[in-house]
């Protein structure tokens, strides 16, 4: 499969191109001037969780209880295994076998991002040849990171460049510095933007100057910015990010997708009111508690949680009152 993809993946990258050739539907502030976009990725996205069975296998009916509770909000569709999906602990056949479970749930005018970025060139273009088949709509690719000081702007480049030519699906480009200590260059950010098959990036660093750089040096390109949390997502809108990929949307869905109403509709002290309170809950669930912290709030909101994979253990008694804590102040419990 993989040497025929090669072989065709000028064919495949413009099939790709007419699949998602569709009017752009332009929504006020937040969308970049410039060409309108093949694939819209205005919204808000979940990384969902993977849910767990207290023997830490995949439990796919709690998976399917959890997105049967997301169907009633308006996402502009999912992320499976992103950095909240324990993306790394889980084996090659339970990847494909996540994915192929939310794309039955999943309505087909919701979008399904799946993460496919490997350590090896050859790897991800594999796994993402997979992604496709098992029914991803876009590949999210993070980083190689594991020969961080080799991996340069052209060494990065280069892997995205093979990436994207090979697959069948476009790709967004996943830059996350906390987990992987290597933030994507902006250089190679805009290099790569210019590619017919990367249609946007996932910046998950926080750094709202080099979000707005790369929203103002990609205008004429067919690339879309999308801010990885929910503590600077009104300040990404600003300065035109498209849509948010948001841990904290695994717990507050709802209120994520009005905060991206009320910025779209230029509201912006009622969502400055409403982001405000979205910042400790959201630190709390990533950089404070992670993982074992939003499976634990999801639970307090009518999702299943569960239990993470070891290495990762669950949050002791007081870090729980300490989080839940935090909801309360923030008048969410």
């Amino acid at each position: 499969v993989v040497l025929s993809t090669r072989l065709a993946s000028p064919l495949w990258t413009t099939l790709a191109a007419l699949r998602w050739a569709a009017p752009q539907q332009h929504r006020g502030l937040s969308t970049p001037s410039g060409p309108g976009h093949s694939l819209n990725l205005g919204g808000i996205f979940p990384p969902l969780a993977t849910p767990f069975s207290p023997m830490q296998e995949v439990d796919y009916a709690q998976l399917e209880g959890n997105l049967r509770r997301y169907a009633s909000i308006p996402f502009r569709g999912l992320v499976v295994l992103g950095s909240n999906g324990e993306y790394p602990y889980l084996a090659p056949r339970e990847r494909l076998e996540v994915v192929n479970c939310v794309r039955r749930a999943l309505p087909r005018d919701r979008l399904l991002l799946a993460g496919s970025g490997c350590e090896s060139t050859q790897a991800t273009i594999e796994l993402t040849v997979s992604m496709a088949e098992a029914g991803a709509d876009v590949a999210l690719v993070v980083t190689p990171c594991y020969y961080r000081g080799a991996m340069t702007s052209a060494a990065l480049v280069q892997h995205y460049t093979q990436v994207a030519d090979a697959s069948p699906i476009p790709v967004v480009l996943y830059s996350v510095p906390a987990n992987t200590g290597l933030d994507l260059p902006l250089e190679a950010v805009l290099t790569l933007a210019q590619h017919p098959n990367i249609v946007g990036i996932k910046d998950s660093g926080g750094d709202v100057t080099r979000m707005g750089l790369m929203v103002h040096k990609t205008r004429q390109e067919d690339f879309q910015v999308l801010a990885g949390s929910a503590g600077f997502l009104l300040a990404s809108y600003a300065l035109g990010a498209s849509g948010g990929v948001c841990a904290l949307a695994n717990v507050l869905g709802a209120p994520l997708c009005q905060l991206d109403r009320l910025c779209r509709g230029g509201h912006w002290q009622e969502a400055r009111n409403l982001q405000h309170r979205l910042i400790e809950p959201n630190t709390a669930v990533t950089r404070r508690f992670g993982i074992p912290g939003l499976k634990k709030a999801m639970e307090w909101f009518g999702y299943y949680g569960g239990p993470c994979r070891a290495p990762l253990a669950p949050l002791s008694p007081p870090q729980v009152e300490e989080l839940r804590g935090t909801f309360s102040a923030n008048g969410w419990l």
